[in-house]
């Protein structure tokens, strides 16, 4: 089986208690699969460094019921044991009416035992109504019991104890307040696992802490695999059923299957890094993905046919972007001469006249865009479905697909022909049409999941194989 790390609200300690459970279970020579629930792109690239395997996100707005299943069932196979982070609170998702995107739907859906964490912090008697609400608020939610955060002493320890005994419900963990396990953050979240130089030692003490103040007794059991044979809300799957990234309606009959793969390049750095492992997967069904540097690289790789610019922090690195007057007078060539190129958010910036970092400093970009990216405090966050205005790499006119928004920069213009329409999440809110597009580019702030559109990456690599190679001269 497997089990969901959930948090009674965000911030009681989630990553911090996964990334433990991860260390420690690794410490034990386990093969762990992590999954994160929701768009998050960060927490992901913590787990692939603890597991040393790909986490992947399961997201059923941003792909579909059945397809969080079968990701979940295909990437556990090849695992001991397989962890499940969950994101914001246990019934937070992207409505107040129902547990859409939520953990708690994606515990359901997977048929899978949830971890609750509750903040101990400030409360004793109390912490006993709150775990009591969150395991009657939802009967079909089962949670397998709590870990206790933020304990403070041994007298707190007893308060909590004898507090939750009445409950039944077991304590799977406790672990003590302290300072020297947090991992430092900026204004999106925690910073990204490949930039911090002491992560190991940060993780070596998450293991040991893991060893120490789980109880393995009553943990171990609710991880031990088993084989895949359970119907799920009327979704019955076997493990001789399991369906692969190249099946399950995933392109199996597309031209993206062609023997004849092209080359991709992958911008893949400190400033660009949010990718979905699943949207690499279904690129490599016909590209060869070469990741490269804008930060460092003097020059594009050779005979590449597309471009592919993630998320990530480009206004943190805008300085070193901007000095690197080499790339960006080769992506602009590049890009000017045909090329297909997709942008998501942080690569939309990039491509860009400018960028203005937070303390006001103006640094030149790519100039494929006539406007300039600003930083500011107001976050843009949340789902939203895209209703395409016209063709594109990846669009057609009319299409509609759900996306997700996470940024603190605007555009001092909005586009002269904007790709999309964009509404939110239930609430139907309009948003102002946004999409860049010019020569062969698709660049919007939203970001897409593939998993259940593989149409999208389909129709990206065939305007590449139509581009042919761009031969870069190696100087």
């Amino acid at each position: 089986m497997s089990i969901a790390i959930a948090g009674e609200r965000s911030g009681v300690g989630k990553t911090t208690v996964t990334l433990a459970l991860l260390a420690a279970l690794r410490r034990r020579q386990q093969t762990v699969q992590s999954f994160k629930v929701g768009p998050d792109y960060i927490d992901p690239m913590f787990h692939s460094y603890v597991t040393g395997r790909a986490c992947r996100n399961l997201d059923p707005i941003l792909t579909s019921t059945a397809y969080v299943q079968q990701c979940f069932d295909r990437h556990s196979q090849a695992a001991d044991c397989s962890i499940v982070e969950g994101v914001m609170g246990l019934f937070d998702g992207a409505s107040g009416t129902t547990d859409a995107g939520s953990t708690a739907q994606v515990a359901k859906l997977l048929n899978i035992p949830v971890v609750l964490i509750l903040n101990c912090s400030s409360t004793s008697r109390s912490i006993a109504a709150i775990a009591h609400g969150y395991r009657t608020f939802d009967p079909q939610v089962q949670i397998a019991g709590v870990i206790l955060n933020q304990v403070g002493s041994d007298r707190h320890l007893e308060l909590l104890t004898a507090a939750l005994l009445p409950l039944h419900l077991p304590i799977l963990g406790v672990l003590n307040r302290r300072d020297d396990l947090r991992i430092p953050d900026r204004h999106l979240g925690l910073i990204p696992a490949g930039e911090l130089t002491d992560l190991n030692i940060t993780l070596d003490r998450l293991a040991d802490v893991g060893e120490a103040c789980f109880d393995w007794e009553q943990l171990l059991p609710l991880l031990t695999s088993q084989p895949i044979a359970q119907r799920r809300n009327g979704y019955t799957l076997t493990s001789s059923s399991l369906l692969l990234p190249s099946q399950a309606g995933l392109g199996v009959d597309s031209k993206v299957k062609s023997p004849q793969k092209i080359r991709l390049a992958v911008a893949k750095d400190a400033a660009f890094n949010f990718y979905y492992a699943d949207n690499l997967d279904l690129l490599r069904l016909g590209a060869e993905l070469i990741e490269w540097s804008p930060l460092h690289d003097r020059q594009l790789p050779p005979d590449i046919q597309g471009l592919y610019f993630g998320g990530g922090f480009p206004e943190v690195f805008a300085e070193t972007l901007a000095a690197n007057q080499p790339i960006r007078q080769a992506v602009k060539a590049a890009i000017v001469a045909g090329m297909p190129t997709y942008a998501e958010c942080g690569g939309l910036m990039y491509l860009c006249d400018r960028i203005v970092d937070f303390e006001n400093r103006s640094y030149p970009m790519v100039g494929i865009f006539s406007t300039t990216a600003v930083m500011g405090k107001r976050l843009t966050l949340g789902y939203r479905q895209l209703t395409a205005l016209q063709n594109s790499l990846l669009l057609n006119i009319g299409d509609r697909v759900w996306g997700h928004e996470f940024h603190r920069s605007t555009l001092t213009d909005l586009p002269p022909s904007p790709l999309c329409n964009l509404e939110g999440y239930e609430s139907k809110s309009i948003f102002a049409p946004e999409g860049w597009s010019r020569y062969q580019v698709q660049a919007a702030y939203t970001h897409l999941h593939f998993g259940a559109s593989p149409n999208l990456p389909e129709r990206f690599l065939n305007h590449c194989r139509s581009f042919g190679k761009l031969v870069v001269a190696q100087t």
